[in-house]
């Protein structure tokens, strides 16, 4: 019980803000080439559709998470969901709260709190950044994020509140209906949580992202959201 329940806590943690699969693929091989093992990263999981790279953190014996994936959507669709921070609670994993706190020129500010019922409850404030640029296939966007904890509310009896949770996403078309997501992560795991366990439950947690974002891209209202604006889609 007590393995469980500090997987669960690692996986929350890593979808700030989700197991292996051995053997190679064409997949993999198309995007392996981008991440270079000069900077430390080494292939952690090899799928079907996400491959999922890590390397050491310094000062820390938990380990930085870099994951590629295809989505079978456009790419302002994907970011459309990614940016709908405030429905978040209802089709993120173990996502019980999601509130914006402001917006700040090119970034949002905002609070979420995650709960694994199986322990304690997570939470931070998160300090959101946004770009979007032109190529020759489309918009490409990046989101990056830091904590903020010092922004959003006061720390609650009973919650642990997560110190660091720092990563971005780089959403870059790949076709008109098709996007290549990039996503990269580094947290704390709140509380005390051995580090070899917490590693290997980050892996789950960025495959089930991957899976709640695909899935709710087919949802009407993202397909429906102008390239031209990356402006929230509206539930």
């Amino acid at each position: 019980m007590t393995y469980h329940r500090a997987m669960l806590c690692r996986v929350l943690s890593g979808l700030g803000s989700i197991l292996l699969v051995s053997g190679s693929n064409t997949f993999a091989a198309d995007f392996s080439s981008s991440v270079s093992p000069k900077q430390g990263w080494k292939l952690a999981a090899d799928a079907k559709d996400v491959i999922i790279f890590s390397r050491p953190h310094a000062d820390s014996s938990l380990k930085e998470f870099k994951a590629i994936g295809s989505i079978d959507a456009p790419s302002y669709a994907v970011h459309a969901v990614i940016d709908d921070f405030e429905n978040y609670p209802k089709f993120m994993p173990y996502t019980l709260e999601c509130r914006l706190i402001k917006r700040e020129g090119d970034s949002v500010i905002g609070y979420q709190r995650l709960s694994p019922r199986i322990c304690e409850d997570r939470d931070y404030t998160l300090r959101v950044s946004k770009k979007s640029w032109p190529g020759p296939k489309g918009l490409t966007y990046l989101s990056q994020w830091q904590t903020a904890n010092e922004l959003g509310p006061a720390e609650q009896k009973g919650v642990v509140r997560l110190k660091v949770c720092d990563g971005t996403w780089l959403l870059e078309p790949d076709g008109p209906a098709n996007t290549r997501a990039t996503y990269s992560i580094y947290s704390d795991t709140g509380g005390f949580i051995p580090a070899f366990i917490a590693n290997h439950a980050s892996l789950t947690a960025i495959k089930k992202l991957y899976a709640a974002i695909r899935k709710q891209v087919k949802e009407p209202q993202y397909a429906a959201a102008s390239p031209a604006s990356p402006a929230r889609a509206k539930p």
